[in-house]
């Protein structure tokens, strides 16, 4: 029996997408909550499941680097975008196959080595599914889709989490992975080698030759980083993006953390992941269609505020129950699982309306012609917000206790409505001639977090258990330093040479933190001060571009 191409029609369209986020969810719910249990039912504490958690988010913080390969390179006969998925997704099966043969704790390190290049794959995917969105969607639908596209992942979500925590008791922890890896395949079979791609506004004929692909994707990145510059709405998308939406806590691992030690089993837990995701799944497409009946940015900014009552009502419970301090030894502790079953039902609520309307208010700012890229860099940074709240919030646990730990986490999660009224969409509106001025700011601003790397480095044994934090940070300066500097290399004159060898560099300094790991004193020490002469190089000449004039940004006469 011939499947059908579910990209023909809207329902269909929306079906794929849904069940396509289905995969995305199934690995998250799997890492962030099956194995973030069973670590914390073998004594590791918060923090570290915390920077574990981060870990799985980081290739999806920086997933916007695959947007310029998935927009120029693609498959005649496979299909653009479809090429791209039909492959991660069989990387990502072989991927979770592989961590059978890991033993848990003793195997963390090893294990979240392999979770991390799972999850380059699984970003890759990513990256392929919302270009095919943002090309394939009508704008009339992209409410409604994003809902069903956020629904379908917090579906898969349980079905890694509950669904696992369900099936170990069954069979075992360690075939779980088979069935994980099943359920994509799955949907590689059913939805994703049946598809046929129309034509569409990045279908061209590909560049010939690697070099030529080469040139096409510097042009290209040229045209999103003046994208991103080019309205005010563009530009504060990425301050929002970088900022939590809405209390974190209850969607991360202190929720089965707390859970372990409140005394619940591992079907227990199944069961409030289960609900939770539903009631969230639900929710999101309601969220995506009052969004587009009422309006994007005054649904969320109730969406966000709803968050937070759950999360401080928690605390308060904590607080009176006297259980302020993560606690080694599971205690069985109804009222208190009571009411984490409360303030997580609410929780999911409200983060469930607050998925799909916060999704396509990013559509509303990205310019079609670059969506792999433009929108691509929001869902990053969005992940890289998470991945930096997970470590937070797991090292706050153990400094300042639950209760603490959750007030902070609702308060800092309201930070992101101050810019919530710059984000207006504004259509046909390409440049509205300050794209100079934010270019410049953005220069000095890298320039001088840059230079911040040299004490900070210097000081960062002292950081304890936070320097997680310290490396989310300053990867993602350099990363956007590299980007800027790469984007005003016509500025810098002679040192635009400089900058083809400089920008690379940065890009590898997220590797830094594995060098005590060689076992070679002397290349150690040499790449050392390598990681403190570069940022100082950049430093330098990111501050000289604060003074430019940035002429490539001024717009083109019609």
């Amino acid at each position: 029996m011939r499947l059908p191409n579910l990209l023909a029609s809207r329902h269909g369209r929306l079906l794929a997408f849904f069940l396509l986020y289905v995969t995305e969810g199934i690995p998250l719910g799997f890492a962030a909550t099956a194995v973030a249990t069973q670590l914390r039912r073998y004594g590791v504490g918060p923090a570290e499941i915390g920077a574990f958690v981060a870990s799985f988010y980081l290739p999806w913080a920086f997933k916007w680097a695959f947007g310029p390969m998935v927009d120029v390179f693609r498959s005649t006969r496979f299909g653009h975008r479809r090429a791209w998925i039909l492959g991660t997704q069989l990387m990502m099966a072989l991927t979770l196959l592989a961590l059978m043969a890991v033993p848990l704790p003793t195997g963390l390190g090893l294990f979240t080595a392999i979770l991390l290049v799972h999850n380059a794959f699984g970003a890759l995917q990513d990256v392929a599914i919302d270009s095919l969105a943002c090309t394939t969607l009508q704008p009339e639908e992209r409410g409604l889709g994003n809902g069903l596209m956020f629904a379908g992942a917090a579906l898969g979500t349980a079905l890694g989490g509950s669904g696992v925590l369900f099936l170990s008791g069954w069979t075992g922890f360690s075939f779980t992975f088979v069935f994980v890896a099943a359920a994509i395949l799955a949907v590689t079979a059913s939805v994703v080698w049946p598809l046929r791609e129309a034509p569409g506004l990045l279908d061209a004929p590909p560049p010939a030759g690697w070099r030529s692909a080469g040139r096409e994707m510097q042009r290209f990145a040229g045209d999103v980083f003046r994208a991103f510059l080019g309205t005010r709405g563009a530009f504060a998308a990425l301050g929002f993006a970088l900022l939590p939406v809405g209390a974190m806590a209850l969607g991360l691992a202190l929720q089965s953390n707390l859970a372990v030690e409140l005394g619940m089993d591992d079907a227990q837990i199944g069961w409030l992941s289960l609900a939770t995701q539903v009631v969230m799944a639900a929710f999101m497409v309601l969220g995506g269609h009052l969004g587009d009946r009422l309006g994007r940015r005054g649904t969320l900014a109730v969406y966000i505020l709803g968050m937070a009552p759950p999360t401080l009502y928690l605390a308060w419970a904590l607080q009176q129950a006297g259980y302020i301090w993560p606690s080694s030894t599971p205690t069985p502790q109804p009222a208190l699982q009571l009411a984490l079953w409360v303030a997580s039902m609410g929780y999911s609520v409200f983060q469930g309306l607050m998925y799909g309307t916060r999704a396509a208010l990013f559509m509303d700012v990205t310019n079609p012609r670059l969506a792999a890229t433009q929108f691509t860099a929001y869902m990053a940074l969005m992940n890289l917000a998470i991945a930096f709240s997970s470590n937070w919030l797991g090292l706050a646990t153990e400094l300042l206790g639950y209760p603490l730990t959750l007030l902070l986490d609702a308060l800092t999660g309201l930070l992101c409505l101050a810019l919530l009224p710059a984000l207006r969409a504004q259509p046909g509106l390409v440049h509205d001639g300050r794209a100079e001025a934010r270019a410049r700011r953005c220069a000095l601003a890298l320039g001088l977090l840059c230079l911040a790397w040299l004490p900070c480095s210097l000081q960062l044994p002292q950081f304890g258990k936070a320097q997680p934090l310290i490396h989310t940070v300053f990867t993602l300066v350099f990363v956007a330093s590299a980007l800027v500097l790469l984007a005003g290399r016509a500025e810098l004159g002679r040192a635009r040479r400089l900058v083809a060898w400089l920008a690379p560099l940065l890009l590898a300094l997220p590797a830094r933190r594995w060098l005590p790991a060689l076992d070679w004193p002397p290349l150690v020490s040499a790449l050392q001060g390598l990681s403190l002469l570069l940022p100082l190089a950049a430093g330098l000449l990111l501050l000289g571009l604060g003074m430019r004039s940035w002429q490539g940004l001024a717009p083109q006469p019609a």
